[in-house]
């Protein structure tokens, strides 16, 4: 007995050991799928980004060979009048040399004779040598050597790397510089103090505001990131986690943010609604003088996540800066003022960024500061100077919108274009609706977007101008203006 009893506790000190190396392995499944997905995307990055590199440089060798075609046909048709102007000049001395020799008055033939055999021959000389030979080849002399890019392509391939060092340590969020701002969230975050492990970058996560699944929003060096395009009055879940050639570190804690109040209206009987004075709303704004986030954070993200039901146990919290205004029961808590980040570099900015104009001819694009992906929005835009009956266009866009062409040129952009007579609506360079009635100086533009119907309509002067302009609107959408040096507009937001 003494023996067996013995023997089984050698094999039940086994059994331990192997039910431990059973979590073991079970936690490696886990952390193998997981390491997967990672790599997966970053694979998918590295692939993407070569395809824009090929992109770019397929747009600059189509532009070389449009600015050879153009320099050939340009040579041809300058030969092609030249070479006209010749033949017609010839053709002329041609038939008057032949009415001359039908000229019966010797005497009056030898009076001009000698001076039209020396034009004759001077006009022959000058169809030399040459002369009739085309000064350009119909060939393309640009030929492609793309062999070695090819076989580099072909030659891809994983490079094994030796673990040099050890996965970071998880980053720690600090608290005191974490915060919300209207429907954005600024997050911030560092190493451990005593860690020595390298990082080559972080990976910032957030949950779609209801609990659902975390998705990736920043990937990068930067240890400060202001994510915006949330959903108003929702509550977000973040975390953070490093990595290196090594792997990626465990997750910080979870932190969570509260987004403000959307601009919400209990009673809604006109089709736009009609705000106080604008200069009492800009000096009740909540976030005029108490939360200033001005500076632009190296590390920006815009996203959208949609809604889950599944929800997720929440580690920590963060009282959030969250403030609203009642103001003839309306909370207007939505403020924005024009981008200089995004914006093109023609545009002028003035009056902490809430006027605008251009110092150009062309149209030029800005964007609002705060994107919108739900609830019901309204903001208006007042032409303080118009000159020569330009064409300013206002309305939404994506934040990759083209920035050096009239709003709605590309299909990244809604809007309505308007002169001192009539309107249009634009996108993807399609013009519809044109209605009668214009601005001028003083005029005011209205902004209604509704992401519960998911339209946008256009108002001047407090009318409705033209039929609901789009329908089917989904996603995240910027406040944006085209304008030249013609126009000045300010913005009324909240």
């Amino acid at each position: 007995q003494s023996q067996l009893s013995q023997a089984l506790n050698g094999l039940s000190d086994r059994a331990k050991e192997a039910k431990e190396f059973l979590v073991q392995l079970r936690n490696m499944v886990q952390q193998i799928q997981e390491n997967s997905v990672e790599f997966e995307a970053c694979l998918v990055a590295q692939c993407d980004a070569l395809i824009d590199a090929l992109n770019r440089r397929k747009a600059q060798l189509l532009s070389r060979v449009n600015k050879e075609h153009e320099h050939k046909l340009k040579v041809v048709r300058d030969q092609i009048s030249h070479c006209t102007v010749k033949l017609r000049q010839t053709t002329g001395l041609m038939e008057y040399c032949l009415e001359v020799i039908k000229e019966n008055d010797p005497s009056g033939f030898l009076q001009i004779s000698d001076a039209l055999i020396r034009r004759v021959h001077m006009t022959e000389d000058q169809w030399g040598k040459g002369t009739l030979t085309p000064r350009m080849t119909t060939d393309f002399d640009l030929n492609l050597d793309n062999a070695p890019l090819l076989q580099s392509i072909h030659q891809l391939d994983f490079v094994q790397m030796k673990v040099s060092s050890p996965v970071p340590a998880p980053p720690i969020l600090q608290l005191e510089e974490c915060c919300t701002h209207n429907n954005s969230a600024t997050l911030s975050w560092k190493q451990p103090p005593l860690s020595t492990v390298q990082v080559e970058g972080y990976i910032l996560e957030l949950d779609d505001g209801n609990g659902g699944q975390f998705r990736e929003v920043y990937v990068g060096k930067e240890t400060m990131c202001t994510v915006d395009g949330l959903h108003f009055n929702s509550t977000y879940s973040a975390r953070v986690k490093a990595f290196n050639k090594s792997g990626v570190s465990p997750y910080s804690k979870t932190l969570v943010l509260q987004t403000s109040e959307d601009t919400q209206s209990e009673e809604q009987t006109l089709p736009f609604p009609v705000p106080l004075e604008r200069s009492q709303l800009r000096r009740m704004s909540p976030f005029s003088s108490t939360l200033n986030l001005q500076p632009s954070f190296s590390g920006r993200s815009y996203f959208e996540l949609r809604s889950s039901a599944h929800q997720l146990s929440l580690h920590s919290s963060l009282q959030s800066l969250n403030s609203a205004v009642d103001i003839k029961k309306m909370v207007a808590v939505a403020w924005f003022s024009f981008d200089p980040s995004s914006a093109h570099a023609d545009i002028i900015f003035s009056n902490d960024n809430l006027t605008v104009t251009c110092n150009s001819y062309d149209d030029r694009v800005v964007l609002g500061k705060t994107g919108f992906s739900k609830g019901l929005h309204y903001w208006e835009l007042s032409i303080d100077r118009y000159d020569n009956h330009p064409d300013p266009a206002f309305g939404v866009a994506r934040i990759d919108v083209l920035k050096d062409a009239m709003l709605g040129k590309d299909d990244k952009a809604w809007a309505m274009y308007v002169d001192n007579n009539r309107s249009w609506f634009m996108h993807n360079n399609s013009h519809t609706n044109r209605t009668e009635g214009g601005i001028t100086k003083g005029a005011t533009v209205g902004v209604l977007l509704d992401l519960t119907r998911r339209t946008l309509t256009f108002s001047i002067n407090e009318d409705q101008q033209g039929p609901v302009a789009f329908e089917n609107l989904e996603g995240l959408f910027f406040p944006a203006v085209s304008l030249n040096r013609n126009v000045q507009v300010r913005a009324w937001s909240g």
